[in-house]
């Protein structure tokens, strides 16, 4: 059922079935197929990004109440037999939950996965890349908002920069060769970042994208004002480097609309949810720390996993929840509508 409450955890056996009785397509009622999951495995984190968290007095999840990793595995191996072919690990930050890459080996030995990424800060990735990359996973976005200390720390609200960025090269020595860099873009705040970001990653052969500023910072402070959009970013981009030629699109449903130089020194991309809405493409379902599944990163409500998982239900009630959550999907965000309402969570509780 949806539910914008917690149940309490119930200790109950857990069942992981490899022969689902309900297999159908993830479909809403606008024809979108949902093939494109995000898992956050914890609400910490170890900085305080404005546009993410709170700065002090966070009041994170009890760890009895974020799902285990085995009751991870299970919700993937329910959802991939329904189309799930894409898995993105998600926070907070989810280089700070303890060994997580026995979640990467766990997830990405389910057969039907192509695809297992992860979205971090990068600031522990160091000290962690290689058991990643050891375990399976296939991809890293690490956000990186700023190329200078000062810009950083204002966004961050914690030193950092230099761990991030040797974070970086040591993933990179790792083995990982598709990591894409995200940057959250503000007006009168990152303008000055924008030609050092886009000369770092042609430098470094990483992929860059730029996203627009979104109404899920935790303190309430955003306003259209400060969004920075990513056609401002790209004529700033084309004045320094020359031309962006359009990209082709593999996937119709990802939600950046991706460049190449003209030169041929890489590739940059915008994604832009508050003035070019994506919501028409959209194939993303989201699993919360502590098992609500959303079906959108604006949702208002959620359907409460955990409480199948910890009360003794079978798979078939977790892929109808499941289905019913999709089924119950709204055309789109409404960023952009006066009827629009910011869900109650920010960033940092959802999973980016």
């Amino acid at each position: 059922m949806p539910s914008e409450t917690n149940f309490a955890p119930v200790k109950t056996g857990l069942r992981i079935s490899t022969c689902m009785t309900i297999a159908a397509p993830l479909v809403d009622s606008f024809g979108r197929a949902h093939t494109n999951l995000r898992i956050s495995v914890t609400d910490r984190c170890n900085i305080r990004c404005f546009y993410c968290m709170p700065n002090e007095n966070v009041r994170f999840k009890p760890r009895h109440e974020l799902l285990s990793f085995e009751e991870i595995e299970r919700f993937a191996r329910v959802v991939v037999p329904m189309g799930v072919t894409k898995l993105r690990i998600t926070g907070g930050e989810p280089l700070v939950r303890h060994e997580i890459h026995k979640l990467i080996t766990r997830l990405a030995a389910i057969p039907g996965v192509q695809d297992l990424a992860m979205t971090t800060n990068g600031i522990l990735l160091t000290d962690q890349a290689a058991a990643l990359r050891q375990a399976g996973l296939n991809r890293l976005n690490i956000s990186l908002d700023a190329m200078h200390e000062e810009t950083f720390a204002k966004i961050a609200r914690r030193e950092g920069l230099q761990r991030v960025l040797d974070g970086i090269f040591a993933a990179q020595q790792c083995g990982f060769d598709r990591i894409r860099l995200n940057a959250v873009a503000i007006r009168g705040l990152t303008e000055d970042e924008i030609l050092p970001l886009a000369e770092f990653a042609r430098k470094h052969r990483l992929e860059l994208r730029f996203i627009e500023f979104m109404p899920l910072d935790a303190e309430g402070r955003w306003d259209d004002g400060q969004v920075l959009t990513g056609e401002d970013i790209r004529r700033r981009i084309e004045a320094e480097f020359g031309p962006l030629v359009t990209a082709d699109r593999a996937d119709p449903s990802q939600p950046a609309l991706d460049y190449q130089y003209a030169d041929g020194a890489g590739r940059v991309g915008f994604i832009n949810p508050v003035s070019q809405p994506f919501c028409g493409d959209c194939n993303r379902l989201r699993i919360t720390a502590e098992g609500q599944v959303r079906n959108c990163l604006f949702s208002t409500v959620e359907w409460d996993a955990r409480q199948v998982i910890r009360s003794g239900g079978e798979d078939d009630q977790l892929a109808d929840l499941v289905r019913a959550c999709v089924e119950a999907k709204k055309p789109g965000h409404g960023i952009d509508s006066p009827e629009f309402l910011r869900p109650r969570r920010a960033m940092y509780q959802i999973g980016g």
